[in-house]
């Protein structure tokens, strides 16, 4: 039996991650924007015993909104619906270093994890939308190298005010009447390049002492970044040697930088369609893609490589010649994967489309139960993850197969829990609550 156990988290997108989702007759679209659907999924999640429900977000709508249902649901109010309705399971909600204010972020996953019981966790992004700026008050969006900077002073400032109250700050003693020594809380004075903030917080330590930093983005300021702050990764590879380097790559950055690289957890993408049979899965899959609308998928398709192309142009190749790897899009780690499917499986316009319409990029497979698991436990044994982001291709059907008929064969086969084992997210991922750092 291995002494390393995986880590699963729910990644929920609205309908499912297969871009045809919405449309598909296991689906319901009434139920997207009804917290029970929601709350009802998180509970089937935790008697699993996943690690975490992971949320994303994003804070402009989708140009391509009108073919999918990519709205945005604000977080914060979904998740603290789901930890009314949950006891053990992580809540991880996305939040932008680009488009938020670091008090007020802090507050939120501060609430959210007095209130979960310890239970939150940040994924942090710099947010790669450039329609976003427009809802800020911004003639243009950051450059990618100058959200990475922001990005890395907000997290030092995050961190500073969730350590602005000692652990022993919060007296509450009744006898006596004092409830919080005030000299265990301290103003951080905080003045930096990209930020003014004095603190400090208006809450006590949280249970976690701070919420799970996570990280999502591969690029090398994302690799940098993530190997200096983050607690968790979130990435999307297609490959095994993908992701082998990745993983390796960032372990050894922690390493480089005096962390314990055991404490930085690499969690994948992956998107599976289950069957009884391979081809069963395979058929699956492909009633899911000729659902696709080639008008969302051409976008999609803009969005990722500058490629405009029409439907006349989808039995053709790709015209590689007409990429440019250079300038912004091609500092994003994104549209490195799209480039290496391009050049590694010389893919028709349609073929690359459908590989897309999945995950967005992220590693989709089909099979058996078995064939699934035979994957998953190979990318853990082999060096290439910690566990994986689950990213159903529909809800809930997509996401009650795994933990039906897949999670039973990882926990066979000695890879995952079979109850949990704590109450915090700390705890499922098995890091350290942190001291408090001392003001300076």
């Amino acid at each position: 039996m291995s002494a390393r156990k995986l880590h699963l988290n729910l990644f929920v997108y609205p309908g499912g991650h297969h871009e045809a989702a919405w449309r598909h007759h296991g689906t319901d679209p009434e139920d997207l924007l009804d917290i029970r659907f929601y709350q009802d999924l998180a509970r089937r999640a935790e008697a699993a015993a996943f690690d975490a429900v992971f949320f994303a977000d994003g804070p402009s709508l989708a140009d391509n909104v009108r073919y999918a249902s990519r709205f945005r649901l604000e977080p914060f109010t979904w998740l603290s619906a789901v930890a009314a309705a949950t006891e053990r399971i992580g809540l991880i909600a996305t939040a932008s270093t680009t488009y938020t204010e670091p008090y007020n972020l802090a507050r939120l996953f501060s609430s959210l994890d007095h209130l979960s019981g310890g239970r939150a966790g940040w994924n942090i992004v710099t947010t790669g939308a450039p329609q976003a700026a427009g809802n800020f008050g911004l003639d243009a969006h950051p450059v990618h190298a100058e959200r990475y900077d922001r990005a890395r002073e907000f997290v030092e400032v995050v961190t500073k005010l969730w350590d602005s109250w000692e652990d022993e700050a919060l007296v509450v003693d009744q006898k006596s009447g004092v409830f919080a020594d005030t000299e265990r809380i301290h103003e951080i004075n905080h003045t930096g390049r990209h930020l003014k903030v004095r603190g400090p917080l208006n809450l006590p330590r949280s249970p976690q002492g701070r919420p799970v930093y996570v990280q999502a983005g591969s690029s090398e300021d994302g690799r940098a970044f993530a190997a200096a702050y983050a607690e968790a990764v979130f990435t999307a590879h297609q490959t095994l040697r993908s992701g082998q380097e990745f993983y390796a790559d960032l372990k050894a950055r922690a390493a480089a930088l005096g962390r314990d690289p055991a404490r930085l957890i690499v969690l994948p993408g992956i998107s599976p369609f289950i069957g009884s049979t391979e081809a069963e899965a395979h058929a699956l899959h492909q009633e899911f893609d000729e659902l696709t609308q080639p008008e969302y998928s051409l976008h999609l398709l803009q969005r990722l490589l500058g490629l405009e192309l029409s439907t006349a142009e989808l039995d053709g190749p790709v015209p590689r010649r007409l990429i440019e790897t250079r300038g912004e899009r091609g500092n994003g780690s994104r549209f490195r994967l799209v480039l290496d499917i391009i050049d590694r499986e010389r893919p028709t316009v349609r073929e690359l489309l459908h590989r897309l319409a999945g995950a967005r990029g992220h590693r989709v497979v089909a099979g058996t139960p078995e064939q699934v698991a035979d994957r998953i436990q190979e990318w853990f044994e082999q060096g290439a993850a910690d566990g994986f982001n689950i990213m159903p291709p529909w809800l809930t059907g997509g996401f009650d197969l795994f933990a039906d008929q897949v999670v039973p064969l990882l926990r066979e086969r000695g890879l995952f829990r079979a109850a949990y084992d704590g109450a915090t997210l700390r705890d499922h991922y098995g890091l350290p609550r942190p001291a408090a750092e001392p003001v300076r």
